[in-house]
């Protein structure tokens, strides 16, 4: 085997696919990146047994052939190497000369015969979206994912595909995120896709006005976009009735600059800490928000105007982190609170419309 890449399109090929490699595999070879070259290119394949990230770049190939090498080892010499040609040769001892310039090295590889074989999904077109789309709508959900295993269906993000709508919608059991698109889709099919596999697909989506395919069935899902293809498997199990928690009405509506209100929630957060997470003390009164917090670090109040207040007086308790990310990754100016009392669901829109939905549980104070 051997072949010769431009560094630059290798270098950012080893560290596309490598987003799929875990450092501590079971299998030794999954530490690795298969690479098979034939033809006018270089295949380059990471794969974790749960997600695999394939892209191919040009290549004169002078031998054709296949094998894996470590990854990590791999990618850090190639980057370090001078600008121009990186030329790769496997000989028949194993051994894999990497060669950049004046510099040179020798590593082992490992048999591509030994690597798994990635399974075929079997799955049929969904939809074709631009990524800009895709990318707003998992940065603004993937932050309420479920960080524990408690309930896997939680720890990823549920995809409702519809003919013509994609909602996506990631819960906790603390807060709740959904958002709706109208999107021309070809399959009726619900899906729960694993955070991992989103993020890494955000790190892929480096063009906004690029398409992005997407194919699923009721066990995989893949994305193809900017040249890569990602696979993975879904997760199973029942996710929450969302829809049936989402409240009705409210006694109170409140709309906020989302600034103050997280410049607010910053300054107060200064006395909370992992071991003292007391809950904000949210007064909406009478056109103004108040924010109390007691911790044994200090006490804290700070207060901004509400933009527009109608209904009754309230005071509601929150956890600062879950507040904060609610505001932060809505990137509104401006939000709309709908509240039903102090322990209700607390719900969140934009100023006008639906475009999202968050919801955020209620803290109850100790005295109550």
């Amino acid at each position: 085997m051997k072949f010769e890449c431009e560094k630059s399109l290798l270098a950012s090929a080893i560290d596309g696919v490598s987003r799929a490699i875990t450092n501590r595999a079971a299998i030794p070879v999954l530490e690795g990146i298969l690479l098979k070259a034939e033809g006018f290119s270089l295949t380059l394949t990471g794969y974790d047994m749960e997600m695999a990230i394939t892209t191919s770049i040009e290549s004169n190939v002078l031998v054709p052939g296949e094998m894996v090498l470590d990854a990590k080892l791999f990618g850090s010499m190639v980057s370090r190497m001078p600008g121009g040609t990186v030329k790769v040769e496997l000989d028949n001892n194993g051994t894999a000369t990497v060669k950049g310039g004046v510099a040179e090295f020798e590593i082992p590889a490992m048999m591509a015969g030994e690597y798994p074989t990635l399974p075929i999904p079997g799955a049929e077109n969904t939809m074709t979206v631009k990524c800009g789309m895709l990318r707003e709508m998992i940065e603004k959900t993937i932050y309420a994912v479920s960080q524990e295993d408690k309930k896997p269906a939680h720890t990823g993000e549920l995809f409702v595909i519809e003919p013509n709508s994609l909602t996506i919608v990631a819960l906790d059991g603390y807060r709740l995120a959904i958002i709706h698109r109208d999107v021309i889709c070809t399959r009726d099919i619900r899906i729960i896709i694993p955070a991992k596999t989103l993020q890494e697909l955000l790190k892929i989506m480096n063009d906004n006005e690029a398409d992005i395919k997407i194919d699923a069935n009721r066990r995989y899902v893949v994305f193809t976009t900017c040249g890569y293809t990602i696979m993975s498997r879904l997760i199973e199990g029942d996710f929450l009735n969302y829809q049936s928690v989402i409240p009705d009405g409210c006694r109170t509506s409140v709309v906020v600059d989302c600034r103050p209100f997280i410049d607010t929630v910053e300054r107060a957060s200064l006395i909370i800490t992992e071991r003292l997470k007391n809950p904000l003390r949210v007064s909406f009164t009478d056109g103004k928000v108040t924010v109390r917090c007691q911790t044994t670090l200090g006490k804290v109040i700070d207060e901004f105007n509400a933009e527009k207040q109608e209904g009754d007086n309230v005071e509601i308790g929150f956890n600062n982190r879950y507040m904060l990310e609610a505001l932060r990754n809505s990137k509104a100016e401006r939000m709309r609170m709908e509240i039903n009392g102090p322990l209700s669901p607390v719900k969140l829109l934009p100023e006008t419309g639906e475009d999202f939905i968050y919801l955020v549980l209620p803290v109850r104070f100790k005295n109550e």
